[in-house]
């Protein structure tokens, strides 16, 4: 396999006997790859690339990781013409974080096209910075629909010269609820652009896409390949949400690892447990889609060099990374999809060397455990959390080699001077001051304390976990302005909120559509900017005025009754997809 494999926007095995060179693509497209290392094409990109080149439609069948953005970014930036500001080629992406990737990907292959300017644009960063953007003028612009939409109704977004159209993971657009958002956007484009559309499945919704607005498309399928690497040894630990920084705490403290990088799903965990891991005296950084560029290369630099040892990331922030230190991957948080797992799980055995993965599974998410075994077509193998006996004796054990270490030093003597001296003028035993000394760098914690015995803890945690709406440290009740009436959808709302708030399917909990009104649970630490962001969404046209739920209405004497009361208990619920249920 050629380095170009490395990173995950190429994707897949490579195309065998065939090379970039061999695609007739523009020179410095060319050289662009060649600068950043990519020799042969994945199967993706070697199906697709030629017909784009040659000016067809194109319907994409491909797994996420399979390397679909070089395989329309390549011919775009080849076919491309960059007079004018307005745009002359539009990605379409159902989140911001793949909006983000994507147009990094551009830049990197456009690299010796200076006259080529990417934009993206996306719902929860400030519009001035777009305005500015597109009145500078950007050849190439990748956006999620909702916020496309908002510059088109604005006036602020030419569309008439466009030559390109991408649908980039059309199905996920379609599930959160972007359907009419997209086919407007096709519809306001011109009937002479080619279109690319690229998706994981092809389910109704998406055929009729295809065949209303694509032109006799040729359609490319490619699977996956899933199987993962047999140099990885792969094991899982079950373990309640409650315990997990205890049981990453004392999977750091016993096993031997050189570097590691620990998945969450969310930025603010990236900061969040990087900061607790800090605190417990680990080298830990977080990395997220929001680090600037110039801060994630110092970042990778400093893990490259083994200043730091542990990277608390996020996928989208993880891929193309390639360090080969990295001897661990823990998935603190289970990833949404087999694909994620296994790409997650590659950033360690790089270079031929043995990696470790270790996956934190919940009880209630087993079944996404059994999901990976199969598709990897591997078992994962079940370790127990360390005891308090394995971690302190990890603790000596550490200690012994520091107080090694330290014996070897050129200064040596010098402090030895000082501590004879100090045992003579105090009478003081030699080992009371070495004692002393070494209390000096550790507080008097040293040895973990035991559980508590098993009949003194709360059993909780050894259940499968339900969300609580009282008491619920993550999620809060949101209330918004849209409902029954107003014909909303969960995905409707999933969708809009998703994009403009910059927030996950996961971060997701109960969604309950009433007649004037829905209740949404999400994140509880969702800040101002956040919230300020979502108040001006719209959906179905209408804003949805987000707030914290006050509760039900006064309730008012009525044999009528409620009919926007608070749920009756045991009153069933609708849930958006990727919601807890």
């Amino acid at each position: 396999m050629s380095d170009g494999a490395r990173t995950d926007d190429r994707g897949g095995d490579d195309a065998p006997g065939v090379t970039f060179a061999d695609l007739d693509i523009a020179f410095p497209v060319l050289r662009a790859l060649e600068d950043v290392g990519y020799e042969s094409p994945s199967p993706i990109q070697a199906e697709t690339i030629p017909p784009l080149m040659a000016g067809r439609d194109v319907v994409g069948l491909a797994q996420t990781g399979t390397g679909k953005t070089a395989a329309f970014a390549i011919p775009v930036l080849s076919r491309i013409t960059a007079e004018g500001k307005a745009p002359k080629a539009l990605v379409l992406a159902p989140t911001r974080e793949l909006a983000l990737q994507v147009s990094e990907a551009f830049g990197k292959y456009a690299a010796h096209q200076p006259d080529v300017r990417v934009l993206p644009i996306y719902g929860g960063q400030s519009y001035s910075v777009q305005l500015s953007g597109l009145r500078r003028g950007a050849q190439i612009v990748v956006g999620t629909p909702g916020r496309i939409i908002d510059h088109l109704d604005k006036g602020t977004l030419d569309l008439s010269q466009l030559e390109f159209l991408v649908l980039d993971e059309a199905d996920e657009m379609l599930t959160m609820g972007f359907a009419e958002d997209v086919e407007r956007i096709l519809a306001d484009t011109p009937d002479t652009k080619q279109v690319a559309l690229f998706s994981a499945t092809m389910p109704s919704g998406i055929r009729r896409l295809a065949q209303k607005y694509l032109a006799n498309p040729v359609e490319i399928t490619v699977k996956a390949k899933t199987a993962t690497a047999q140099n990885i040894t792969q094991r899982y630990l079950q373990v309640s949400h409650q315990r997990k920084l205890d049981a990453l705490t004392r999977v750091l403290e016993v096993e031997s690892f050189d570097a590691m990088i620990v998945f969450v799903r969310t930025k603010s965990a990236t900061e969040e447990l990087a900061e607790k891991l800090r605190a417990r005296g680990f080298s830990a950084v977080a990395i997220n889609g929001d680090i600037p560029q110039a801060q994630r290369e110092r970042t990778i630099a400093s893990l490259k060099s083994g200043s730091i040892d542990i990277l608390v990331a996020t996928d989208v922030a993880a891929r193309g990374l390639d360090v080969d230190r990295i001897s661990h991957v823990v998935n603190y948080d289970i990833p949404h999809d087999t694909e994620s797992y296994v790409h997650r799980i590659g950033r360690t055995g790089r270079a031929g060397r043995s990696g470790n993965a270790l996956l934190f599974v919940s009880p209630r998410e087993r079944h996404m455990l059994r999901s990976i075994e199969r598709a990897t077509r591997q078992p994962l193998t079940e370790i127990g959390l360390p005891s308090v006996d394995d971690v302190n004796a990890q603790r000596v054990a550490k200690f012994g080699e520091s107080i090694t270490e330290n014996l070897a030093s050129d200064h040596l003597a010098t402090f030895r001077k000082l501590v004879e001296d100090y045992a003579r003028d105090n009478d003081v035993a030699m080992a009371d001051i070495a004692a002393a000394l070494a209390l000096e760098t550790r507080d008097g914690g040293f040895f973990l304390t035991p559980d508590p015995p098993a009949g003194d803890r709360p059993q909780r945690g050894d259940r499968p976990e339900r969300p609580r709406r009282e008491g619920q440290p993550r999620f809060a009740t949101y209330r918004i302005a849209v409902g029954k009436r107003d014909r909303v959808t969960p995905g409707a709302i999933v969708g809009a909120i998703a994009n403009e708030g910059g927030l996950t399917r996961q971060d997701f909990g109960h969604i309950s559509i009433r007649n004037e009104y829905s209740l949404v649970e999400l994140p509880d630490d969702l800040g101002r900017e956040t919230l300020t962001a979502l108040r001006s969404t719209r959906i179905n046209n209408k804003p949805i005025n987000i707030g914290p739920d006050q509760g039900p209405p006064r309730q008012r004497s009525s044999a009528r009754g409620h009919r926007d009361g608070p749920a009756r208990r045991g009153a069933p619920k609708v849930a958006g997809r990727g919601a807890r249920r």
